[in-house]
């Protein structure tokens, strides 16, 4: 940090609520027929947030999926008005905030440079002279007078962030768009970012890539349910966070932790290559996921299961050891039990673990943790779409055949 007295931007006593509709008048006719106004539940997404980031700090926002991270962020580049409190900044702001944000598809890459960074402060002869240093950052010289709805999603994301960056802004607002890109546009961005830092501007990130957080930043807010839950500097509160995430919930009730209990999971870790625990994994990478479990008295047959989700709950991979031809006669007392894979094929996202330990039939469950065990996938080698890695090779296959 540059040690200024002055921050470069304040955030006081900031709310932000929004309507979700139960169902809604389209017309006045509707109105008028239902006698009524639409009905509707009032969300907070943000309650009372004050936060003070200091000029030159990199700067991250934290916390689960809904917790406000992105609303905030927004109401900072004034896409959105905050309800109560009040948002100052000083300098000039640029923000990249949604994939191919202030872009028209039907324009060229060349067409929406100038129009994106027209938008963003930027003169036309501005432009012309950054033109050339914007183009090849992001790599798309190829496709400069294509139309950007032809780009994939990688090109969308480089393209705005070399417009963002060249305006030369004091501040840069940053959401989990790069992720999507490719690992040398990653290192591409983090040499910019320690450039930016070396020359005093400000950046806020918004990620759930703990380890980028926690490499890149100075200093982190934790966002939970629309409030602060902590700020401080990056390792301290990314530790108690991941911990938190992984401790389970075992009140009446609460629906993330049930079983009879003869035999119980006391801890499950997912370990690296090395054998260390982490929360992070790159896709392609090794990965082992450790159940420590106790067994009070003699528990015969025991089947152990893994479901992984994402964080809005689809299944994306299952297994137990029944279906497997890993089997134990009996646990009696604490044992480890690892399950290791040489190439994890999930894709960059957020996930959980379910860990559940169940008698031989699978009906009678002795521990079930649903959702405990957060951890986070990043960009491997290759770059591809979707939930998980297929691999698979391309090669030429000459021309067909002639009919």
């Amino acid at each position: 940090m540059t040690g200024q007295s002055e921050p470069a931007i304040v955030v006081e006593d900031v709310s932000k609520r929004f309507r979700l509709y139960k169902e809604r008048n389209e017309s006045v006719k509707a109105a008028l027929m239902r006698g009524r106004r639409a009905r509707y539940d009032e969300f907070w997404a943000l309650r009372g947030v004050s936060l003070q980031i200091p000029v030159g700090a990199t700067y991250g926002l934290m916390g689960v999926n809904g917790s406000g991270k992105s609303t905030l962020l927004k109401c900072i580049a004034n896409i959105l008005r905050p309800d109560t409190g009040s948002i100052s900044y000083t300098g000039k702001m640029a923000a990249l905030l949604e994939l191919g944000s202030g872009f028209h598809p039907e324009l060229s890459g060349r067409e929406n440079v100038y129009l994106n960074g027209s938008i963003l402060g930027l003169s036309k002869r501005e432009l012309d002279a950054r033109f050339d240093e914007i183009v090849d950052f992001a790599g798309v010289e190829k496709f400069i007078d294509q139309p950007v709805k032809n780009y994939s999603s990688g090109m969308y994301v480089r393209l705005g962030f070399s417009v963002a960056i060249n305006v030369d802004p004091d501040i840069l607002l940053v959401d989990e768009v790069l992720a999507v890109g490719d690992a040398a546009f990653q290192e591409k961005c983090s040499k910019k970012f320690a450039e930016f830092k070396k020359n005093g501007k400000t950046v806020v990130i918004v990620s759930h890539a703990m380890a980028s957080l926690r490499q890149m930043c100075d200093e982190v807010a934790w966002l939970a349910s629309g409030r602060v839950d902590a700020v401080g500097k990056p390792g301290a509160i990314i530790d108690r966070y991941i911990d938190e995430g992984h401790q389970a919930v075992a009140a009446e009730g609460g629906g993330r932790r049930w079983g009879s209990g003869e035999a119980q999971i006391v801890k499950v870790t997912m370990l690296d290559a090395s054998g260390e625990v982490t929360n992070q994994v790159k896709t392609g990478a090794p990965l082992t996921i450790r159940f420590e479990i106790v067994a009070d008295e003699p528990v015969e047959l025991p089947v152990f299961g893994i479901t992984i989700t994402t964080v809005e709950g689809t299944e994306v991979w299952s297994q137990n050891t029944r279906d497997t031809d890993f089997a134990m006669d009996k646990i009696l007392g604490p044992h480890v039990v690892e399950w290791t894979v040489p190439s994890f094929k999930l894709l960059p996202g957020s996930y959980n673990i379910n860990a559940s330990l169940r008698d031989v039939s699978r009906t009678h469950v002795y521990d079930f943790h649903r959702d405990c065990y957060p951890f986070f996938v990043e960009t491997g080698k290759i770059v591809e779409r979707g939930l998980v890695s297929l691999g698979g090779t391309w090669r030429e296959a000459g021309v067909p055949a002639s009919r």
